[in-house]
């Protein structure tokens, strides 16, 4: 099982926009280091919406290969189309990803029905460990909880990544599905009390500029000690919040770019920080260094 902190690693890019694979190895090398459970290639923080699908498929493989098996790669393969969802996650499986992640068809707004289906159909199409993402801020469809437990008795289905932060409804879910699948925080700002209820670990944005600290935080949470916890969270909390002043990834790779971790390069329609949110970023990533 994939636990502990999970980071939702951004896409390294030159100014062009061209992906930046010597930047990439970079990231994976430091994450192997700072005790990451296992990495999220090509999700949200990702860009994985400005992706090719070459060039989609083609960082999963390179993550894949560069880090050769020493953590999990956990593949974002989703898609509103379920035919593409399908192919992303068959192309994920082909490179050696150890689970692909599924966010809920965005745009379109399925029924519940609809998106039983569209991830029943992925489960029995490609034989993959697969964790479903339900993101309703993101993706204007809300997966309910009984469609998750409609789901977890398709046996590749191995977990949720619960990016609602409403801490009731993960902690029924936990309650509900917890013995079948694993149930994984998306949301930086609640993930430690999601943890000590029961969650598995934290895919986290936090963890691109604070590897060190979010995984000795969801190391605690997971052994049940919420002093340690808290303690470590309280430090992260700041930049919890600045990382989504603007829609992630704009905050959080402007941090990684003043880390010295990687170029300015992001695609359109995203664009750079706004420089109003400059000095409550830096703060933030101030007060973790200390």
């Amino acid at each position: 099982m994939i636990t502990g902190s999970i980071v939702a690693l951004v896409t390294p890019m030159h100014s062009d926009g061209s992906v930046d694979w010597e930047a990439l190895d970079r990231l994976l090398d430091l994450h192997i280091a700072a005790g990451t459970g296992a990495i999220g290639a090509v999700g949200t923080t990702g860009e994985s919406a400005t992706l090719s699908v070459p060039e989609h498929c083609e960082v999963i493989k390179h993550c894949v290969q560069k880090v050769g098996g020493r953590i999990p790669i956990l593949a974002g393969t989703g898609a509103n189309a379920t035919w593409e969802a399908i192919e992303l996650t068959r192309a994920a499986a082909d490179a050696g990803a150890d689970a692909c992640l599924l966010v809920t068809p965005y745009y379109n707004r399925p029924t519940q029905e609809g998106l039983y289906l569209h991830f029943k159909a992925i489960a029995e199409a490609v034989d993959v460990p697969q964790v479903l993402y339900n993101v309703p801020g993101r993706t204007a469809v809300d997966m309910r909880n009984d469609t998750v437990e409609r789901l977890v008795g398709l046996r590749n289905i191995i977990g949720i990544k619960d990016a609602t932060g409403d801490l009731d409804r993960g902690r029924e879910l936990i309650a509900r599905c917890g013995q079948q699948i694993a149930i994984y925080s998306g949301d930086d700002a609640t993930a430690m009390e999601l943890m000590l209820a029961g969650g598995k670990g934290n895919i986290s944005v936090t963890a691109n500029v604070a590897p060190v600290q979010m995984a000795e935080m969801c190391r605690l949470a997971l052994a049940g000690d919420r002093e340690g916890a808290s303690a470590i969270n309280a430090q992260l909390d700041p930049l919890n919040r600045a990382l989504f002043l603007e829609a992630n990834p704009i905050p959080v790779k402007w941090a990684l770019q003043q880390q010295g971790l990687i170029g300015e390069g992001i695609r359109l329609p995203l664009t750079p920080l706004a420089p109003v949110y400059h000095g409550e970023v830096a703060s933030a990533l101030k007060a973790v260094a200390q």
